[in-house]
């Protein structure tokens, strides 16, 4: 449907994430993927969506200079805010252990921001997720990890995994925007542009 629409505008979605490739696919859009590698890192003062806000303009602002008049670039950026802090992937096994046992039995929220950018401007939008865990064993945890490996997701877990149809007990929110990409609003904003 809106593929259609969209015919005069190249879609770009600089991502590796194989989840928001498929995102991209399943929402029947066409799109080219474009990458570029970006040192992810930000101002220490920043918190929550302003963290993620900060990352995925990064990464636009990486590829904006290469854009063509029709093309629209797709950038984001997603985090597990826990206790005030924020939880991006994992460094090892030790430390997605510490991440999933600190949220065991407490709710978190999961925030992915988007940029749309074209050769003029940028348009920033973000979404967030509430997940609770239920009480998680150290077994169940250790498990996971060594099953499923969970070094790129941020949070060190995916929902859409054995660790989420065992650990998650409520959801509030956008469930694809804790997979990484907050499709409805993606899909809603693109319908603006035509």
């Amino acid at each position: 449907m809106l593929k259609e629409k969209l015919k005069k505008y190249k879609i770009i979605l600089a991502s590796g994430s194989p989840r928001r490739q498929q995102f991209f696919k399943d929402l029947d859009l066409d799109f080219e993927i474009r990458l570029k590698e970006v040192e992810e890192i930000y101002p220490p003062e920043l918190k929550a969506v302003e963290i993620t806000d900060f990352l995925a303009q990064l990464k636009a602002d990486a590829l904006k200079d290469e854009l063509k008049e029709n093309e629209i670039l797709v950038t984001s950026d997603t985090i597990v805010w826990h206790q005030n802090k924020a939880l991006g992937k994992p460094k090892s096994a030790e430390d997605a252990f510490e991440m999933i046992k600190s949220m065991s039995n407490t709710t978190h929220e999961v925030i992915t921001s988007v940029c749309f950018q074209n050769n003029t401007a940028s348009t920033l939008l973000h979404d967030i997720t509430k997940v609770t865990f239920k009480d998680l064993s150290d077994e169940a945890i250790l498990y996971y990890i060594e099953n499923y490996k969970p070094y790129d997701k941020a949070g060190a877990y995916g929902i859409q995994e054995w660790f989420g149809f065992m650990a998650v007990t409520k959801v509030e929110g956008s469930y694809t925007n804790v997979m990484g990409l907050p499709t409805a609003k993606v899909y809603e904003y693109l319908s603006t542009l035509v």
